[in-house]
């Protein structure tokens, strides 16, 4: 006996691969590729309260010091007197538009040449033996046995970077000034003493130094946090297989370290003209105005100490975007290597 089987039809619940889509599955399709901008706002809000009061004070801060400020960027085309009213408003609106003159101005003057071309000198230098430091400090860490010895180094190294820039200064003088630890050591022994602290042709060194005691130490919580997230079964399979621990170090650490490495290596090109002021400013006269003068001592001493803010802001802005040319060209490079760097299109 043949015994058939009927064709199973299709319930209420049962969608043919040739048949048309349920309205049901439309809502829901149509519902997850919208995600939660079918959520009203009010009900977000009414949600999300609390993290929208904790967030709140970090975004006035932000807004007050950092967005608002940069209306003020529009006196760089002016000749901005704030004597001409008795409010910043009514000086803004009596002083003479003059266009890019204060540009021109700018690149005329020897003087801003000079602190350019310091600037852009100690970002190098510091980008080739500061910038890898705190790299290298954040592996030797992570590779320490003994969480206690590893939480007593890197309490040390820290410390530093809480101290201020007088007290850092002030520190080296008195281990590498005239009258120091150092030179009174060497005099003992019958040398004569380095000229370290006032010296020009080494101030570049003696700055780069000074910010790795300070800050090479904080420098490595990012790094310890990525090497943190590495898988450890790749290193145990690694040994497994025969890889000594340098190239562990090679094909497991630092590609799993390059995204952040990436990022913080824009992010420190984007900075690349402001490479402090406390520190110069201290300095200044102890080494001389050619060797110490960078962009940011600069618009103190030719804008703001002078009274004219217009030429601050000039070359404020001019450095502001050079810094944004740097960073877009470095985040083009990043995504041409493969990392994603700190946005991309997608």
């Amino acid at each position: 006996m043949n015994t058939r089987h009927a064709p199973v039809e299709a319930g209420p619940d049962q969608a043919r691969p040739d048949g048309p889509t349920p309205p049901a599955a439309t809502r829901l399709t149509r519902a997850t590729r919208t995600g939660r901008r079918r959520v009203p706002l009010r009900t977000r809000l009414r949600r999300d309260w609390q993290l929208l009061a904790m967030v709140a004070p970090g975004f006035v801060i932000l807004l007050v010091f950092s967005y608002v400020p940069i209306v003020g960027n529009v006196i760089a085309f002016q000749d901005y007197n704030p004597y001409l009213g008795s409010n910043p408003l009514e000086a803004f609106l009596h002083s003479d538009w003059i266009g890019f003159g204060q540009f021109q101005l700018l690149f005329e003057d020897p003087a801003f040449w000079d602190a350019f071309r310091n600037t852009l000198a100690i970002t190098a230098f510091q980008l080739v033996f500061f910038f890898p430091l705190p790299i290298m400090l954040a592996i030797m860490l992570h590779n320490l046995l003994s969480s206690r010895l590893r939480g007593f180094i890197q309490t040390v190294v820290y410390l530093p970077h809480f101290f201020s820039w007088v007290l850092v200064v002030s520190f080296f003088v008195a281990m590498l000034g005239g009258a120091g630890l150092l030179a009174q050591t060497m005099r003992e022994a019958g040398m004569e003493p380095w000229n370290i602290m006032t010296n020009p042709d080494t101030f570049i060194i003696l700055v780069t130094a000074e910010a790795v005691w300070k800050d090479v130490g904080w420098g490595t919580i990012v790094f310890l946090a990525a090497l943190s997230t590495i898988d450890q079964n790749l290193y145990e399979a690694a040994a497994a297989d025969g890889a000594g621990r340098w190239r562990r170090l090679w094909h497991i650490t630092l590609p799993g370290l390059r995204p952040v490495i990436v990022l913080l290596l824009i992010l420190r090109l984007g900075d690349a003209l402001s490479v402090g002021f406390e520190q110069f400013l201290l300095q200044r006269d102890a080494v001389g105005r050619q060797a110490s003068e960078v962009l940011d001592t600069f618009v103190y001493h030719f804008s703001i100490a002078t009274g004219n803010y217009g030429y601050g802001a000039a070359a404020g802005l001019f450095k502001a975007a050079v810094g944004l040319c740097l960073i877009l060209a470095a985040n083009k490079v990043a995504h041409m290597l493969g990392e994603r760097g700190i946005y991309s299109r997608s």
